[in-house]
Protein backbone atom coordinates (compact mmCIF):
# COMPACT_ATOMS: atom_id res chain seq x y z
CA UNK A 1 0.00 0.00 0.00
CA UNK A 2 1.51 3.54 -0.72
CA UNK A 3 1.70 6.43 1.94
CA UNK A 4 -1.13 8.20 -0.13
CA UNK A 5 -3.56 5.17 0.72
CA UNK A 6 -4.84 4.51 4.02
CA UNK A 7 -6.97 1.48 5.39
CA UNK A 8 -10.31 3.61 7.05
CA UNK A 9 -13.03 0.88 6.69
CA UNK A 10 -11.27 -1.85 8.71
CA UNK A 11 -12.42 -4.45 5.65
CA UNK A 12 -9.29 -4.13 3.54
CA UNK A 13 -10.52 -1.28 1.33
CA UNK A 14 -8.37 1.70 0.73
CA UNK A 15 -9.24 5.49 0.39
CA UNK A 16 -6.44 8.23 -1.10
CA UNK A 17 -5.04 10.22 1.32
CA UNK A 18 -6.04 13.23 -0.72
CA UNK A 19 -9.88 12.56 -1.22
CA UNK A 20 -9.93 12.43 2.92
CA UNK A 21 -8.11 15.47 3.51
CA UNK A 22 -9.82 17.50 0.72
CA UNK A 23 -13.50 16.55 2.10
CA UNK A 24 -13.28 19.74 4.70
CA UNK A 25 -12.10 21.80 2.54
CA UNK A 26 -14.35 21.22 -0.13
CA UNK A 27 -16.95 21.30 2.55
CA UNK A 28 -16.23 24.60 3.57
CA UNK A 29 -15.65 25.77 0.29
CA UNK A 30 -19.02 24.80 -0.85
CA UNK A 31 -21.01 26.07 1.85
CA UNK A 32 -18.66 29.72 1.41
CA UNK A 33 -18.91 29.94 -2.03
CA UNK A 34 -22.69 28.73 -2.10
CA UNK A 35 -25.21 30.75 -4.42
CA UNK A 36 -26.91 32.56 -1.55
CA UNK A 37 -24.00 32.75 0.75
CA UNK A 38 -21.58 34.95 -1.07
CA UNK A 39 -24.13 37.75 -1.55
CA UNK A 40 -25.37 37.62 2.54
CA UNK A 41 -21.73 37.48 4.04
CA UNK A 42 -21.38 40.25 1.54
CA UNK A 43 -24.00 42.16 2.87
CA UNK A 44 -23.56 41.46 6.63
CA UNK A 45 -19.63 42.44 6.28
CA UNK A 46 -20.86 46.35 6.75
CA UNK A 47 -22.46 45.85 10.03
CA UNK A 48 -25.77 44.31 11.28
CA UNK A 49 -28.10 43.42 8.55
CA UNK A 50 -31.93 42.47 8.99
CA UNK A 51 -33.76 39.40 7.96
CA UNK A 52 -36.11 42.10 5.64
CA UNK A 53 -32.97 44.27 4.06
CA UNK A 54 -31.41 40.69 3.11
CA UNK A 55 -35.01 39.40 1.24
CA UNK A 56 -34.79 42.34 -0.42
CA UNK A 57 -32.00 43.42 -1.18
CA UNK A 58 -30.98 39.41 -2.70
CA UNK A 59 -32.80 39.06 -5.94
CA UNK A 60 -34.26 35.66 -6.80
CA UNK A 61 -33.78 34.30 -3.02
CA UNK A 62 -37.32 33.09 -1.34
CA UNK A 63 -38.16 33.87 2.22
CA UNK A 64 -37.09 29.54 3.25
CA UNK A 65 -33.61 29.87 0.94
CA UNK A 66 -32.91 33.17 2.87
CA UNK A 67 -33.57 31.47 6.20
CA UNK A 68 -31.89 27.99 5.42
CA UNK A 69 -29.05 29.73 4.58
CA UNK A 70 -28.66 31.76 7.37
CA UNK A 71 -29.22 28.99 9.74
CA UNK A 72 -26.11 27.19 7.85
CA UNK A 73 -24.21 30.26 8.06
CA UNK A 74 -24.76 30.89 11.78
CA UNK A 75 -24.20 26.86 12.59
CA UNK A 76 -20.64 27.68 10.71
CA UNK A 77 -19.92 30.20 13.01
CA UNK A 78 -19.61 33.09 10.04
CA UNK A 79 -22.83 35.24 11.34
CA UNK A 80 -24.16 35.87 14.70
CA UNK A 81 -28.02 36.06 14.69
CA UNK A 82 -29.65 38.97 17.77
CA UNK A 83 -33.43 38.59 17.68
CA UNK A 84 -34.99 41.44 19.53
CA UNK A 85 -38.07 41.01 21.64
CA UNK A 86 -40.59 43.46 19.81
CA UNK A 87 -43.25 43.14 17.78
CA UNK A 88 -42.90 42.32 15.21
CA UNK A 89 -39.91 40.40 16.03
CA UNK A 90 -36.63 42.44 14.69
CA UNK A 91 -33.97 39.89 13.63
CA UNK A 92 -30.68 40.86 12.67
CA UNK A 93 -27.55 39.18 11.47
CA UNK A 94 -23.95 40.06 11.71
CA UNK A 95 -20.61 38.67 10.10
CA UNK A 96 -18.40 37.03 12.88
CA UNK A 97 -14.29 37.98 12.36
CA UNK A 98 -14.29 34.91 10.00
CA UNK A 99 -16.68 36.17 8.31
CA UNK A 100 -15.44 39.56 7.75
CA UNK A 101 -12.15 38.16 6.71
CA UNK A 102 -13.61 36.74 3.54
CA UNK A 103 -15.28 40.03 2.36
CA UNK A 104 -12.37 40.65 0.60
CA UNK A 105 -11.75 37.57 -1.53
CA UNK A 106 -16.13 37.11 -1.92
CA UNK A 107 -15.85 40.95 -3.16
CA UNK A 108 -13.18 39.99 -5.23
CA UNK A 109 -14.75 36.84 -6.57
CA UNK A 110 -18.00 38.72 -7.63
CA UNK A 111 -16.41 41.71 -9.43
CA UNK A 112 -14.37 39.05 -11.31
CA UNK A 113 -17.81 37.29 -12.06
CA UNK A 114 -19.32 40.54 -12.47
CA UNK A 115 -16.51 41.55 -15.07
CA UNK A 116 -16.48 38.38 -17.17
CA UNK A 117 -20.08 37.30 -17.58
CA UNK A 118 -20.69 38.51 -20.77
CA UNK A 119 -17.40 37.05 -22.15
CA UNK A 120 -18.42 33.63 -20.53
CA UNK A 121 -21.87 33.77 -21.75
CA UNK A 122 -20.50 34.31 -25.06
CA UNK A 123 -18.36 31.08 -24.76
CA UNK A 124 -21.16 28.90 -23.53
CA UNK A 125 -23.51 30.32 -27.25
CA UNK A 126 -20.18 29.81 -29.05
CA UNK A 127 -19.84 26.27 -27.60
CA UNK A 128 -23.08 25.18 -27.85
CA UNK A 129 -23.14 26.25 -31.49
CA UNK A 130 -20.49 24.16 -32.28
CA UNK A 131 -22.07 21.22 -30.75
CA UNK A 132 -25.21 21.78 -32.23
CA UNK A 133 -23.54 21.87 -35.89
CA UNK A 134 -21.33 18.58 -35.57
CA UNK A 135 -24.25 16.46 -33.30
CA UNK A 136 -21.79 16.26 -30.45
Amino acid sequence: MSQRNIDVTGDGSTVDQAVIEACPIMEVLDQVSGKWSVSILIAAAHGPVRFTELERGIDGISRRMLTLTLRRLERDGLLTRKVYPTVPPKTEYTATSVARELFAPLSALRDWAERHQMTIASARHEYDHRAAETGS
